[in-house]
């Protein structure tokens, strides 16, 4: 069993923002894959569904970004399971727009919802990094990943999300670097 994790904020007024493009990635992944309609548990949204020959069960915490980590370790002790099974899908600064990227343990870069999560489990938890670049000026940086993507990012933000979705079994597999290739190739397509 593995809990894959999307972060974001709760509420309508938050949906399109880049900092939610975690929630997006897993209600992407959850519908593609007919997952179970959702239920309020563990302080969130959970779904659960197989992929391939994988339970996984998708968490959208509801308690903000910043008290991401409640809901993820409520979760994690509920079903008894260890780091390795933890899959975090978040928006990642650092990175080019919709570029996709997946690395186990590392630091925060300065995201809340990744801090937190680190304060209550640790940092070896594995994590799909999800780019949204960079405003290019740290005074921007706020304002920016708590604005909805632009009209012209809809057609790349929708394939990305597409292609996430539709390589999610070797996610599953933990084969990370055919994941990551074959979501780069289906965006290329």
């Amino acid at each position: 069993m593995q809990l894959w994790v999307g972060l974001g904020n709760p509420g309508a007024e938050y949906a399109a923002h880049r900092h939610n493009v975690g929630f997006m990635a897993v209600d992407t992944i959850a519908e593609t894959h007919r997952f179970a309609p959702a239920q309020k548990k563990f302080s969130g949204w959970l779904r659960e569904g197989r992929i391939g020959t994988e339970k996984i069960l998708a968490l959208k915490p509801a308690t903000f970004m910043n008290e991401s980590g409640r809901a993820v370790s409520e979760a994690m002790r509920f079903y008894k399971l260890g780091p390795d099974a933890l899959t975090v899908f978040h928006d990642e600064l650092d990175l080019a727009p919709f570029k996709v990227k997946v690395k186990r343990g590392g630091g925060t870069a300065g995201h809340n919802g990744l801090r937190s999560i680190g304060q209550h489990l640790g940092p070896d938890f594995r994590r799909v990094r999800l780019g949204i670049g960079h405003p290019g000026h740290k005074d921007r940086v706020t304002g920016y990943v708590l604005g909805n993507f632009a009209k012209a990012e809809q057609d790349p933000l929708a394939d990305m999300l597409g292609a996430l979705a539709a390589e999610a079994d070797w996610l599953a597999k933990d084969d990370d670097v055919r994941y990551m290739n074959d979501v780069a190739l289906r965006q290329q397509a």
